[in-house]
């Protein structure tokens, strides 16, 4: 396997702490196989196969009835079809596709963001203890259109600011 780019945590110190201390990595591969081209099992003539369904193995009806025949004279005289040197082997030419998808888990510090409001101005914080009131007001009537797992950040993080909010004097 081979990698086109550095990860995060080869290339430098400094996007390592960035984005925070890794805490699993997760790899999955995905293998796909798909047949380009294959010989008659009979006379070793190329076969065409249209990319879909069960390859064939014979170049035509005709040649697949008489290996089939052959196959049961060999058992009937008690034969393998191993024993046969002038039978060519079924050749096969496939491609192999491996997909490997790597996945981070990190947990660090939470980066600000700057936002920008609908109308496009910037954002920023409310002002004075009215206008925190009014924004939290807003969030309290939006709440139900978060996810479940957002609402429980939010409220979390709610918490913790009213205990900051008690506790400062």
């Amino acid at each position: 396997m081979t990698k086109d780019h550095p990860s995060a945590a080869e290339s430098d110190g400094v996007q390592e702490h960035e984005h925070g201390d890794v805490v699993a990595v997760h790899e999955t591969a995905v293998v796909q196989t798909r047949l380009l081209k294959r010989t008659c099992g009979y006379c070793g003539k190329p076969v065409t196969y249209a990319g879909t369904g069960r390859p064939p193995k014979y170049c035509s009806d005709g040649h697949r009835k008489l290996a089939s025949a052959e196959r049961l004279a060999l058992a009937r005289a008690g034969r393998s079809g191993d024993d046969d040197q002038s039978s060519e082997p079924v050749r096969e030419v496939v491609e192999r596709t491996v997909t490997v998808t790597q996945t981070v888990v990190r947990q660090g510090p939470v980066r600000q963001v700057p936002a920008t409001r609908l109308s496009g101005e910037p954002y920023t914080l409310p002002a004075d203890p009215i206008e925190w009131a009014q924004a939290l007001a807003y969030l309290r009537g939006e709440a139900t259109r978060f996810l479940p797992a957002h609402r429980a950040s939010l409220a979390q993080a709610c918490e913790l600011t009213a205990r900051v909010l008690r506790s400062v004097e």
